[in-house]
């Protein structure tokens, strides 16, 4: 006769948390939008601000894997050279944008919107990127478990 195996459970975020994660990164990207849409001045400090932010996001992203990684895998799991262009997309973006920011021609209230918007859409994307991924590292567990659950049944039936 067999024992019950122990009853394990997957913590997940709560509906309200993952909704407020998707509110924030829209309300984020909506300001900087509107931000960006109607900055004054020349159309390429408006280009050059709309590639700072997407780069800002995308690297955003890829630091945010990139650290998880590296805690799960641990610090030998990429090349040195890996480390190297992650952490260092980020600052240049980072950088870049804060420059051009800094270097623009204008109102110094328009400015400070646009920096804290940049700021509120960089912090919400690395909130979002956890947020996504414990989803999804949730669902790995619970399938590696009704697996396993699976297995047991069937070893059972034999």
């Amino acid at each position: 006769m067999s024992t019950p195996s122990p009853r394990v459970i997957v913590r997940r975020d709560t509906r309200a948390w993952r909704v407020q994660v998707w509110l924030s990164f829209g309300v984020a990207v909506a300001v900087c939008a509107t931000g960006l849409a109607w900055l004054p001045g020349e159309d390429l400090d408006r280009a050059f601000m709309v590639m700072g932010y997407v780069f800002c996001l995308t690297s955003v992203f890829a630091l945010a894997k990139h650290v998880r990684d590296l805690q799960q895998r641990g610090p030998r799991s990429d090349t040195p050279m890996w480390n190297l262009v992650v952490w260092g997309g980020f600052a240049l973006a980072m950088g870049l944008t804060g420059w051009g920011l800094a270097r623009m021609q204008i109102n110094p209230a328009y400015k400070g919107y646009l920096l804290v918007s940049w700021l509120f859409l960089i912090s919400s994307a690395f909130t979002l990127a956890k947020t996504l991924r414990d989803a999804f590292e949730a669902d790995r567990a619970e399938a590696t478990l009704r697996h396993g659950e699976e297995r047991r049944e069937e070893q059972r039936i034999a």
